[in-house]
């Protein structure tokens, strides 16, 4: 390993800020290139969709929505093993994500004054699906089947085609089982583009799901500004790990590297209690990563590596509330007490034979999660990020006589007489 990974001890608390800086981004130059790449894309629809994909992919295409045919024979490109590994994590998803459907609320808040919530599907989601080397089909699972369970009615997807023009085999089969209704070849910020404007192939959709480089984040956040939803403000992907001495140091490097591998601008972090740990992970990941084909990709994410010993387990968890990481391994022997006083955190995994890996594929829970410290406000994506929750509310003639003097005290106070008048002429024909 050529990464030289130090370990910092006890840093006051006046220095965690800078110590846990994630990786700048160049915010101005990502603005600029999306608000050209939108440009492009509300100018010239399809055509601008094929030249990004000709220059940024390096392939020539005439149609970028895949054929049925194609969705319909991809079972047959993957391995019976993947087919099946494929399915058990839908399974789990499923079960987890229909647990989590909530029954409408009705009640009387008072006499004659009825209130009801109803959960409706989001009409329109659109996923989008990294690919190229690391093509996600486990993030077409995690995003089309809570959007199947909640009901939404069409399910968008686009993803980068690979050097031969094709999508992934593997994305496709996940997408036919998973209630995907079309699937377009169109990668990056044009991607997200082309479903908030819309082309003469992709529809406009009402919200946006899914993970991607920087790029794609930027092009996420921008089309939030201009009125279509996205799921979470979701960056490149990070974890922490607690450990003491009870932790298995080849588990916590196989951990560390297994994020480090998602790209140069992941970051990754160990809090122990015990050196002897740090030490050992540190052995243990320049071990492994001569295992890894990601090698190269790896060290480049491994320059913002941090391995910090502290001996207060209790300033660790304030350490890690402040950093609110997206995944959060806790490989201590007060695990349980430890994992009650975390409060920020996308996710967070117990013990040492909780890989991130299982949450990441096939455990059930979601893995698109609040990176960059959105974890203090956002939660991961769940069905309710698939719905939308409507009021409704119906009054009897005696339910506003009961009511009446309420809204009339309240509407004089705010000086807006036409609300009083809205009230009184109603109490009125009374």
């Amino acid at each position: 390993m050529q990464t030289q990974i130090n370990i910092t001890e006890n840093p006051p608390r006046a220095a965690w800020e800078e110590l846990l800086k994630r990786p700048a981004i160049d915010a101005e130059y990502l603005d600029q290139a999306v608000e050209d790449i939108f440009f492009a894309v509300k100018r010239k629809g399809d055509q601008a969709l094929r030249d990004f994909t000709r220059t940024f992919d390096g392939v020539q295409l005439e149609e970028l929505q895949v054929p049925a045919a194609d969705i319909e024979k991809s079972g047959s490109l993957v391995s019976p093993e993947l087919q099946k590994a494929i399915q058990n994590a839908a399974e789990n998803i499923r079960k987890f994500h229909a647990a989590q459907r909530c029954e409408p609320v009705k009640l009387e808040t008072s006499p004659g004054v009825l209130c009801w919530q109803k959960p409706v599907p989001i009409q329109k989601i659109g996923l989008y699906i990294p690919g190229g080397s690391a093509p996600l089909f486990s993030s077409v699972l995690m995003l089309a089947i809570p959007a199947q369970i909640a009901g939404c009615r069409e399910v968008v997807l686009c993803t980068p085609p690979g050097k031969d023009g094709k999508v992934n085999p593997a994305i496709l089969y996940a997408a036919k089982i998973s209630g995907v209704t079309s699937i377009y070849t169109v990668g990056g910020a044009q991607a997200i583009a082309a479903m908030a404007f819309g082309t003469e192939s992709i529809p406009v959709v009402n919200k946006i799901f899914g993970p991607g480089n920087q790029f794609v984040t930027a092009a996420k956040q921008a089309v939030q500004k201009l009125g279509i939803a996205i799921d979470l403000p979701a960056g490149p992907s990070e974890v922490l790990v607690m450990a003491d001495e009870t932790a298995n140091a080849a588990f916590v490097a196989s951990d560390l590297l297994s994020q480090a591998e998602h790209g140069p601008d992941s970051q990754v972090i160990l809090l122990s209690t015990d050196e002897k740990l740090a030490r050992d992970t540190i052995s243990e990941m320049a071990r492994q990563i001569e295992l890894l084909p990601r090698k190269e990709l790896i060290e480049q994410s491994l320059e913002s590596c941090k391995i910090i010993v502290m001996e207060d387990a209790k300033e660790m968890v304030e350490m890690v509330n402040e950093y609110a990481p997206e995944h959060l391994i806790i490989a201590m022997k007060n695990k349980d007490e430890i994992a009650e006083a975390i409060i920020n955190a996308g996710s967070v995994f117990l013990g040492n034979f909780t890989p991130e890996s299982a949450g990441d594929y096939a455990s059930g829970t979601n893995h698109t999660l609040p990176t960059n410290g959105f974890a203090k406000a956002y939660s991961g994506v769940n069905l309710d990020s698939f719905v939308k929750k409507i009021t409704f509310q119906e009054i009897t003639s005696s339910g506003l006589k009961g009511l009446g003097e309420t809204l009339l005290q309240m509407s004089e106070a705010e000086n807006l007489q036409a609300h009083k008048l809205a009230v009184s002429l109603r109490l009125d024909s009374l």
